[in-house]
């Protein structure tokens, strides 16, 4: 695969580095949006068959993207802290019952659970990292199977960890947690689009995935699969389109209980978003067009021999079994200090993420062998 940079409007001065903090926009979505914005000037230019047309569409690009047999799993929500809250709503907890979650977990995978297990009575159980970088990745793997027992009920976690990459063995994970009986969900944002994933091998309870990092859609649209086991839950609103029969406007008064099939009762109202559906429909598309394995291979390519450089000046960077290719964390050695290698990004254009005590790399297609040099150069 070569870059891919000449199908976005990166500027020519800016090393973009930076992907898990937000993807650039694709000329071609950003066409499909300027499109649609114009065609509301003519409301005549909507039907009302295209109030689900799109919907349709958006979730069989995203079940073809993450392996799921059926599209009528997927839903549209607005963000990833909508997702993880209708999981929540729909999921039984008693007293003593545990939450298990990765230490500093990206908040919107947190904070519906701290409700869940205020209102509950159920605990919040945090897997910390270990306290040193030997074979840190591996340790930690270990330390969260090890902490999955008869009383998880909650898994909920990413499929590598936002800040610095380290990749989680999910299908070991997922084993354990249905062995306990627990529900495995797992926050998709930071890896979906750029790292595979099957739903059919790694079956999880919920996949929540916002759109505008490794999906490269707009902001405030996300997708969500919810399994069958939620097929039956309670949406977090009570919308008109999610309802049986919405696609008949003209008996739309005769209320209904019933719901469209499966998770389409998770999609957030106005979920026919005539923007922001079809862009995210382009960008996934492409994704597809590409090849999510070709894009995680592609960012293998062009890191490895800085990766090695930076491991020889004595930075950590996580064993390649144990981390994602298109996002991992560089941890400084005592004689390189943090303040200045941010001024040298700053002076050569260099954007990259700092997530705590790591320096956050996220590369992708529109990245070459040539920006690593660059950012590499900022280590001395």
């Amino acid at each position: 695969m070569k870059h891919q940079k000449h199908l976005f409007s990166l500027p020519e001065d800016v090393t973009y580095i930076n992907g898990a903090y937000m993807s650039p926009q694709l000329k071609s979505v950003a066409d499909v949006g300027l499109e649609s914005v114009i065609r509301k000037n003519n409301p005549t230019a909507i039907s009302q068959a295209d109030f689900f047309t799109h919907r349709t569409i958006v979730k069989q690009r995203f079940a073809s993207l993450i392996d799921a047999p059926d599209e009528q799993n997927c839903a549209i929500i607005p963000s990833v802290s909508y997702g993880i809250a209708t999981v929540a709503k729909n999921i039984e907890l008693q007293k003593d019952d545990e939450i298990l979650v990765i230490d500093e977990q990206f908040p919107s995978n947190i904070y519906a659970w701290r409700e869940k297990a205020n209102s509950t009575g159920a605990h919040m159980r945090v897997v910390t990292p270990p306290d040193s970088f030997e074979n840190r990745g591996k340790r930690w793997n270990q330390k969260i199977l090890d902490a999955i027992n008869a009383a998880t009920k909650v898994v909920t976690m990413g499929h590598i960890h936002w800040a610095d990459g380290t990749l989680f063995d999910l299908i070991t994970i997922r084993k354990k947690a249905h062995e306990v009986g627990a529900k495995l969900i797992i926050d998709g944002t930071q890896s979906v689009g750029a790292l595979p994933f099957s739903v059919k091998e790694i079956q999880p309870d919920a996949l929540i995935v916002g759109g505008y990092k490794w999906l490269l859609g707009p902001y405030s649209i996300g997708m969500a699969y919810y399994a069958d086991t939620f097929n039956d839950g309670e949406p977090l609103e009570y919308n008109w389109i999610n309802r049986k029969n919405s696609e008949d406007f003209s008996q739309l008064v005769n209320y209904q209980d019933e719901y469209q099939p499966k998770a389409d009762r998770f999609s957030v109202g106005e979920s026919s978003n005539f923007i922001l559906v079809p862009m995210q429909i382009r960008a996934i598309e492409q994704l597809l067009d590409w090849g999510v394995q070709n894009i995680q291979e592609y960012c293998e390519t062009i890191s490895s021999e800085a990766i090695a450089q930076l491991q020889t000046k004595g930075c950590f960077i996580e064993d390649a079994q144990y981390r994602s290719k298109h996002l991992f964390g560089v941890y400084l050695p005592d004689h390189i200090k943090m303040d200045a290698v941010k001024d040298r990004f700053r002076e050569s254009g260099i954007s990259v993420g700092i997530r705590g005590e790591a320096i956050r790399v996220a590369p992708h297609v529109y990245n070459t062998a040539e920006d690593f040099e660059k950012f590499v150069a900022c280590f001395y």
